[in-house]
């Protein structure tokens, strides 16, 4: 009685085992499915296994030839001496009182515009041109009118730190000054920038200028003299400076 009621129950045991055996082997071929999707997640972050893929990244920037216009370098600032108007010859000069000469101090000034040779910084070859904006700016169609561009080192590589870009003078009659800062403006560049000068393209001829400085305010370049114009095919002025020292 007691051997049937053992090969009764066998069988039953048996059956778990096999299930058993088919759930590990489920299990082992889900763990190894599972590490490849991982793997090849790993490997190709764009893959159509990644739920949560990292944001295309864009397109390189291709710049439209350049059409080199004229440059005009500002010489350093100058006051003009007024011109003395000449007494009556019969008229008496008069007596003029005794005057302690004062002690006589020499200081070095820094000019506001040193000579373009001083400088660090240099405009690059083919600068300024003036292109559309529609490429950088297409929701704002003729709307826009700018400056941009780029600050590169003497090998060429971008000056994404530490670089102030000032704009100066006079545009449609509205006195400007306005600055920025180098990699601000990365559309243009890793050394990109860019200096909104108003929503309607204006022609300008030397009124408005354009130089680099140090984080003390100090020039870096010589000032840029440039144009505008009220087309909208050329609304986006585009300058680079490059160091040379």
């Amino acid at each position: 009685m007691d051997s049937f009621e053992f090969s009764d129950q066998r069988p039953a045991r048996n059956i778990i085992n096999v299930l058993v055996n088919i759930l590990t082997v489920f299990v082992l071929i889900g763990t190894l499915c599972n590490g490849g999707i991982m793997a090849s997640i790993f490997l190709n972050p764009y893959s159509g296994f990644n739920p949560f893929p990292p944001p295309t990244l864009p397109s390189v920037m291709v710049m439209p030839s350049l059409t080199p216009t004229a440059v005009q370098v500002l010489p350093p600032t100058w006051t003009p001496i007024p011109s003395a108007t000449p007494l009556p010859s019969n008229t008496p000069l008069p007596e003029q009182p005794t005057v302690t000469p004062m002690p006589v101090y020499t200081a070095s000034i820094t000019p506001t515009n040193p000579p373009a040779d001083a400088m660090p910084f240099a405009l690059n070859a083919g600068s300024p041109v003036a292109i559309s904006s529609v490429a950088f700016h297409p929701e704002a169609g003729c709307n826009w009118m700018g400056i941009a561009g780029q600050v590169l080192n003497m090998s060429g590589a971008p000056v994404s730190t530490g670089v102030i870009i000032r704009v100066s003078g006079e545009l449609g009659g509205v006195k400007k000054d306005i600055t920025s800062l180098t990699g601000t403006a990365r559309q243009y560049g890793e050394a990109g920038y860019e200096i909104v000068l108003g929503t309607t393209p204006i022609e300008s001829r030397n009124s408005l200028w354009v130089q680099l400085l140090d984080q003390a305010g100090l020039p870096m370049s010589p000032r840029v003299v440039f144009d505008t114009y009220a087309s909208c095919d050329q609304n986006l002025i585009f300058i680079t400076f490059k160091q040379i020292k």
